[in-house]
């Protein structure tokens, strides 16, 4: 099938950069910086170094969190004039806890088409790569710094039974873990990675308290991203069958049929119907002090008419 000719007039286009190979920028996302218009990146020198290596001559503007009042018109505007313009952040993928997504969203509510040119995320990256369930999983972000606010994120993150992943700044990333050991406890399964793809790639676990001891001892360095075990599910309480024979006779004491008894306590879910109307059934077992020295021993006749039977 035939390729779309890229870029297209008028249109954004989200690239995704390397999160630290330089071998993971794809060809198709090399070929775009070189050709778009205007490249809006998080940071000019920064992102100034792989676009000059590439020979990218295009147009560069800042576009951070600080500045996105007034570069948001700007970039509407040259859409708005046919100009194609690219947005990239300084590692991964822009639009995952970066002002991108912004842009995006203004973008396409002035109704300029917005195209992904897919690239590396360190969110996936540390996922994928730490052991733990990934079907289904929910994306933190940045916790917010401190407060009431912080407390609460934590405590919802602890409660969550799907597996979840956080960013974390170097100055912070022990505080997190002191916290993440009081809400989660010790054991809770935990993967920390650092300098993802590069030489020196590390991940840290594999639990809450492996990490946060590790880190107590060796200062963090660089961007952190948590990949959290969920929640264990809460534990069921079982009881014996001589628990549910109580329960069924207070409730046909109180004037209820052994079906209607059965029909009741089986809607809780713990045991079906047909298992509980069977118990009425069952002779109870016999008390290991209720043994009598007069107790008959049957016949050997009445055991094989048992067996029968």
């Amino acid at each position: 099938m035939k390729q779309r000719a890229e870029p297209d007039a008028g249109v954004l286009y989200v690239v995704g950069t390397p999160i630290g190979h330089l071998g993971d920028l794809s060809p198709r996302a090399k070929a775009l910086l070189l050709a778009v218009d205007t490249i809006a990146c998080e940071d000019t020198r920064h992102s100034g170094q792989l676009l000059s290596s590439l020979g990218s001559t295009a147009r560069r503007c800042s576009f951070h969190q600080h500045n996105t009042r007034t570069r948001l018109p700007q970039l509407l505007a040259e859409l708005e004039q046919g100009r194609s313009v690219a947005v990239i952040s300084d590692a991964g993928l822009p639009g995952i806890s970066d002002p991108g997504e912004e842009l995006v969203a203004a973008a396409r509510a002035a109704g300029h088409d917005v195209i992904c040119i897919p690239g590396p995320c360190a969110a996936t990256t540390a996922l994928v790569s730490s052991g733990l369930p990934s079907a289904r999983f929910c994306f933190e972000g940045f916790l917010p710094a401190k407060g009431r606010e912080r407390r609460e994120r934590l405590q919802q993150i602890s409660e969550h039974p799907c597996t979840s992943v956080l960013y974390e700044a170097p100055h912070r990333l022990v505080q997190l873990l002191d916290e993440l050991e009081e809400l989660c406890g010790p054991q809770r399964p935990l993967q920390v990675a650092r300098e993802l793809t590069k030489r020196h790639e590390q991940q840290v676990g594999p639990t809450v308290e492996a990490a946060r001891l590790h880190f107590h001892a060796q200062a963090p360095q660089g961007e952190f991203t948590l990949v959290l075990g969920g929640a264990p599910a809460p534990r069921k309480e079982t009881h014996d069958d001589q628990y549910w024979r109580d329960q069924l006779q207070v409730l046909i004491a109180s004037g209820l049929s052994a079906n209607a008894a059965a029909k009741q306590l089986a809607s809780g879910g713990d045991r079906s119907k047909r298992e509980l109307y069977a118990l009425l059934h069952q002779e109870e077992p016999p008390s290991s002090t209720a043994h009598s020295s007069s107790t008959a021993i049957p016949e050997r006749s009445d055991c094989a008419q048992s067996d029968r039977d």
